[in-house]
């Protein structure tokens, strides 16, 4: 009490404990994270087997690479911001678009790999050499190739060109194919091009006679030796050597 009565009042310091505030783990954003991860999983699986060269062309094949760090990188940040103030659900339609996001991951690492055969060369359309045709000129000089041969087919300038060298040597790789009226001592000798990916491939083929018969089994990968006689649109190998080789490296062909 003070002299005159009056109460006195003592300021002090006064502490006081602030709450934390309380973080989640938000289930959204994990899931999230493991989706980035599973494809980033499955470019360094691409890039370190090789495989990317049973999807993509040699033109795109740096997807691969620059994927697998950008979905790593993706994935790391995600993770960094999953600790959130609020609960975040995961709701069920998001949780299924998610799981089909993976299936492709699944499929693709899990099955044995495989390249385009001779049962989709029958569905597939012949080369179009729209953008990406070799010139007259390389058709008409230097070693030919199978990508100059398919090219040559899509104009008169180019079957032209590939007249003049008939009766030349080539040396072509690729697969056996054969149709309902192949006759036993002929097969279709055929080979993917690819532009993008699989999914824009077209067919390149000659006719190869003078094949021993039931000597080549279909999808088999041999080196074809010979002489090459142009007729049209039509190009036939008279085979002087016939050989089993293993499949490529890189199975598909790039204009």
């Amino acid at each position: 009490m003070g002299m005159n009565g009056a109460p006195v009042v003592r300021d002090g310091p006064i502490t006081r404990e602030r709450a934390r505030p309380q973080r989640w783990w938000s289930p959204g954003r994990i899931a999230g994270a493991m989706v980035l991860g599973a494809w980033a999983a499955l470019f360094w699986f691409l890039l370190l087997s090789g495989r990317e060269n049973l999807y993509l062309s040699t033109r795109t094949s740096w997807v691969v690479p620059v994927g697998a760090v950008l979905l790593t990188g993706a994935t790391l940040g995600r993770l960094a911001t999953a600790r959130v103030r609020s609960a975040e659900p995961l709701r069920t339609r998001e949780a299924w678009i998610m799981g089909l996001m993976v299936v492709p991951v699944v499929l693709i690492m899990a099955l044995p790999p495989v390249t385009l055969g001779s049962f989709s060369a029958g569905k597939r359309t012949a080369y179009s050499g729209a953008g990406f045709a070799a010139s007259v000129g390389d058709i008409g000089s230097g070693e030919l190739t199978l990508v100059d041969v398919a090219a040559g087919q899509t104009s008169k300038e180019g079957e032209q060109a590939l007249a003049k060298r008939a009766a030349e040597d080539v040396d072509f790789v690729g697969f056996v194919t054969r149709y309902p009226d192949t006759p036993a001592d002929e097969f279709m000798l055929t080979r993917y091009v690819v532009t993008c990916c699989v999914a824009d491939a077209t067919v390149a083929q000659v006719r190869v006679v003078n094949v021993p018969p039931g000597e080549f089994d279909v999808n088999q990968w041999v080196e074809v030796k010979g002489q090459i006689y142009p007729l049209g649109r039509e190009v036939i190998v008279n085979a002087s050597d016939i050989t089993n080789v293993s499949r490529p490296d890189r199975p598909y062909l790039t204009p």
